[in-house]
């Protein structure tokens, strides 16, 4: 029997002529590198140990990926028939199954790469079957003026690309925001003190539907018609007459 390096794993050439590829533990395990033959009963216990522990870096390259909580590990594992306990109690070992590390991994790559609000994280987490007391913990840590801030910069994102105006388009901006996990109550505050108008917005509209109705209606009728148009897309009765003050001024 003879034992090569190769690369990252050793090889077992066997007197018959059979290779088996195998891993530095396999090798250390069973000290293989000062035996010169293997009877059938060691051959099955290596062959049983290769299996372990290619299962086992491949569930290390799968954490190096992406920083994994013990259910999703669990679940890759499922895949393999392989001691999974086993595998699982060797990576909390060496920390690599670590959910406290996981929920601040979770919590700083939502925040910062994500619009996620702190109750949508929160519910993200718990589907990973983590304590809620250790969620808690790490999202009483993130500052409120950096959330508050993120709110701000939505509401006046989603603004400037919405159609909507007045209270339709608070409506449906707290609305999409509540659903990204912010809290209701800070969304408004935040909302009413920012102040949002649109007066871009209501003068594209008004001229649109000017140049479209005043194809059928005149006069009194045509402002009627577009002032309904314009109460349905948000705008309120105050934005529409300041518009058209205004309007009539500049002309």
């Amino acid at each position: 029997m003879k034992v090569k390096k190769t690369g990252k794993k050793y090889k077992i050439i066997l007197d018959n002529g059979l290779e088996v590829k195998t891993f530095d533990e396999v090798i250390i395990n069973y000290n293989l590198l000062y035996k010169k033959t293997i009877d059938d009963e060691l051959l099955q216990k290596i062959l049983e140990e290769n299996e372990f522990y290619d299962v086992y870096y491949k569930t290390i390259n799968f954490i190096s990926k992406k920083l994994r909580s013990e259910k999703e590990i669990i679940e890759f594992l499922s895949k393999f028939d392989v001691d999974k306990n086993k595998i699982i109690d060797k990576l909390k070992s060496i920390n690599l199954i670590n959910d406290k590390n996981f929920v601040k991994a979770y919590i700083q790559d939502k925040i910062n790469l994500s619009n996620d609000g702190l109750d949508k994280i929160k519910n993200d987490l718990i589907k990973h079957n983590i304590d809620i007391n250790l969620i808690m913990e790490e999202i009483n840590k993130i500052d409120d003026g950096l959330i508050e801030e993120k709110i701000k910069k939505l509401i006046i994102k989603k603004s400037k690309t919405s159609k909507y105006s007045g209270y339709k388009l608070k409506y449906k901006i707290v609305n999409e925001l509540i659903n990204l996990g912010y809290d209701k109550f800070k969304i408004i505050e935040i909302y009413d003190n920012l102040n949002i108008k649109n007066d871009d917005l209501i003068s594209q509209e008004y001229t649109k539907l000017y140049n479209k109705l005043s194809k059928k209606y005149q006069d009194d009728e045509l402002e009627y018609k577009i002032n309904i148009k314009l109460y349905n897309k948000g705008f309120t009765k105050e934005e529409i007459d300041n518009y058209k003050t205004n309007r009539f001024i500049s002309n």
